[in-house]
């Protein structure tokens, strides 16, 4: 494979595309090979993958306990009673 270098990255897009790249948990080579393919029609872009969590605080967590008692009455719910199917 070929090599090839770029010049004139200034400091604030180096730092761009390593957090970009980062949060993506690909290397800066990956990320930036990603967006070659898909600039040149090489490769499509990725559609609706995009992860959203500005809601989480809206909703609460279970803890553990919270978490097996909800558990149990479901499982006791899902149980069948013999006697209904007879």
């Amino acid at each position: 494979m070929k090599a090839i270098t770029i010049r004139g990255i200034d400091p604030e897009m180096a730092e761009r595309l390593k957090k970009f790249a980062s949060r993506q948990r690909k290397s800066i080579n990956q990320l930036i090979l990603e967006m070659l393919r898909q600039e040149l029609g090489m490769e499509k872009r990725k559609r609706y993958t995009r992860t959203y969590d500005d809601l989480d605080e809206l909703f609460g967590r279970w803890s553990d306990s919270e978490f097996e008692q909800i558990q149990r009455s479901i499982d006791e719910e899902r149980k069948i009673d013999p006697g209904l199917w007879s």
